[in-house]
């Protein structure tokens, strides 16, 4: 079975935590993304920011997502996989977690991201036909 490291897409490009959302907007569209990694000074992992935090959690709100930092929007521990797990523990994951993208860490750094269609194109039908059902069920 393939390992996150096998499948994952690795030219990963994050948004800094003190970068406002203005930018991480216009980084999303140039990239053709809806989610980016947050990453710290340290260039650590902080979370997860997608184009629906910022609809959502910002500009429902009436706030200016020029004046919102990445890192306001980074909520704790972020769900990833480690860079040798394979694909029957990114499925898991993915389904328990209810997420479509996981960054991948090799120890602590971030050195990929591993999408649904990662998986797909990765295993047979079945598996990917479950993890599709699992992470759509609303709870």
């Amino acid at each position: 079975m393939p390992t996150a490291r096998e499948i994952m897409t690795n030219d990963v490009t994050c948004i800094r935590e003190q970068d406002d959302l203005r930018t991480a907007a216009r980084q999303m569209a140039q990239l053709g993304v809806g989610s980016l990694p947050i990453c710290g000074d340290d260039n650590r992992l902080k979370g997860m920011l997608t184009d629906r935090d910022i609809v959502v959690k910002v500009l429902a709100e009436g706030r200016d997502p020029g004046g919102v930092t990445a890192g306001e929007l980074a909520q704790g521990e972020a769900v990833t996989i480690g860079a040798d797990d394979d694909a029957a523990e990114i499925l898991r994951t993915m389904s328990q977690h209810k997420v479509r993208r996981l960054p991948v860490i090799d120890g602590h750094e971030l050195v990929g991201i591993v999408a649904v269609a990662d998986v797909a194109r990765s295993l047979p039908e079945r598996p990917v036909g479950d993890l599709i059902e699992a992470i759509s069920e609303r709870g």
